[in-house]
């Protein structure tokens, strides 16, 4: 079975990240038969007035304008539609995620591509598919009440159809680095591929 992956590194570090390294290693445990990388650090545009217009004009009724307004939304869904697994790099910063990161969800979810409203509330149209997130802090751990970057992110994978999540963490790189990145290993190291 042929598998593709989509990576994304959210790190505002080049050099240096420890997710940038997670990913590597959930990456090559994968070995998929295609990567698709985007790396966030390159900033995505904040959706702006324009933007939301467009993405609220039915696609028959838009302009070239509003085309071209939604050309780079489009995109970032198609690499997630073409992926059986997304690998998200994700550092906490300040408790939450990259505004890197934000600025690609906010470009990725819309109403009638990869969610819907339903009677029953909003479902996601994703299904299918499977989201690692790759996770450094420095000491806000994974799930704890200070969390607002894992619990957010799960919820927004979910909010898109994706459900099944699974976290490799290093959360502890400001106490314990060496004892923290040795655990994170062996969490990759158990992925199924």
């Amino acid at each position: 079975m042929t598998q593709t992956v989509l990576r994304i590194d959210s790190s505002a570090r080049r050099t240096g990240s420890i997710t940038r390294d997670l990913t590597d290693r959930i990456v090559a445990r994968l070995n998929a038969d295609h990567v698709i990388t985007r790396d966030l650090a390159d900033a995505l545009p904040q959706i702006t007035e324009d933007w939301i217009g467009a993405n609220f004009t039915p696609a028959e009724d838009r302009t070239d304008d509003q085309a071209a307004e939604l050309a780079l939304s489009n995109m970032l869904i198609r690499e997630i539609t073409e992926a059986d697994t997304l690998v998200i790099g994700l550092p906490i910063y300040n408790f939450s995620v990259p505004t890197a990161l934000k600025a690609w969800i906010d470009q990725i979810s819309r109403a009638g591509v990869t969610f819907q409203y339903t009677a029953d509330g909003p479902k996601g149209l994703l299904k299918g598919k499977r989201a690692i997130f790759a996770v450094a802090s420095g000491g806000t751990l994974v799930d704890s009440e200070i969390d607002f970057a894992t619990t957010y992110l799960r919820h927004i994978m979910g909010f898109i159809g994706i459900t099944d999540v699974q976290i490799v963490h290093a959360d502890r790189m400001a106490i314990e680095p060496e004892a923290t990145l040795k655990a994170a290993h062996e969490q990759v190291d158990q992925i199924a591929a």
